[in-house]
């Protein structure tokens, strides 16, 4: 039985994290994951509860409908993928390799509902949490950029920040934070996508990943991601994943 009294989370004691896991429920407007989020996951670091509570939220995810288990999955995503652990230098990969593996099979499981995947914005961010419990931390955390269309980086040789922006307001750099309100009078200098072929790596794995699932314009999303941008300030060119490597690595 875990000891919660010894536990520690965001606000000290671990003692009330049992009685929030029990009380919480699968709508995902529930105020008990916000709650249960600023405890063991606050800002991305993670507490010595944090680890402790995957397990119960292992068992919630495999209880719960492929549709209901998003909180859980994502909640343990995050803490599985987190390296701001101040208070401790535990391997949850090592500690809790059961609970993650069953973690990462329940995540392939939601990846398969279609009444989930329909939605980009869902099958996005369960396929950062699968990469999560795969450990492949930085972009179990980072792939949710997908999602906003962007990466803010700074240009790795003169260190303007940069907008890497690829989707509705079109595929480009620029220094203009408000480049989607035109008009505007900044540079926006074209992408230079990655042929699929030429993938490699993890990036070869996503890509096919995401088009066997039938998810193209992600797939397309990727390319950009993978490839490379020029810097819109000094016109330096750079490869945006070493990019968003460098920054949240």
């Amino acid at each position: 039985m875990t000891d919660w009294s010894r536990l520690h989370h965001a606000y000290g004691t671990a003692e009330d994290v049992p009685g929030l896991l029990d009380a919480v429920g699968p709508d995902a407007q529930d105020p008990g994951w916000n709650i249960l989020w600023s405890r063991l996951c606050h800002q991305g670091t993670v507490y010595s509860a944090s680890y402790a509570a995957l397990p119960a939220l292992t068992e919630m995810a495999r209880q719960w409908s492929a549709v209901d288990r998003r909180m859980p999955l994502y909640l343990a995503g995050s803490i599985v993928a987190s390296t701001d652990q101040p208070y401790g230098d535990e391997d949850p990969q090592v500690t809790y390799a059961s609970q993650i593996s069953d973690l990462a099979q329940l995540t392939e499981e939601a990846l398969k509902d279609q009444g989930l995947t329909n939605d980009p914005t869902n099958y996005i961010d369960l396929l950062g949490t699968l990469l999560s419990f795969q450990g492949v931390e930085l972009w179990g955390e980072q792939l949710d950029g997908l999602n906003d269309e962007e990466y803010e980086v700074p240009c790795p040789t003169c260190g303007t920040e940069n907008f890497i922006v690829f989707g509705e307001y079109g595929f480009f750099s620029t220094t203009d934070s408000m480049y989607m309100k035109p008009p505007t009078s900044a540079r926006q200098v074209p992408l230079r996508p990655r042929a699929p072929e030429a993938l490699e790596g993890l990036a070869q794995r996503l890509h096919s990943r995401t088009l066997a699932d039938g998810q193209p314009d992600i797939a397309r999303r990727l390319t950009y991601v993978f490839g490379s941008a020029q810097c819109a300030e000094c016109d330096a060119v750079f490869s945006v994943e070493e990019a968003i490597v460098a920054q949240w690595g």
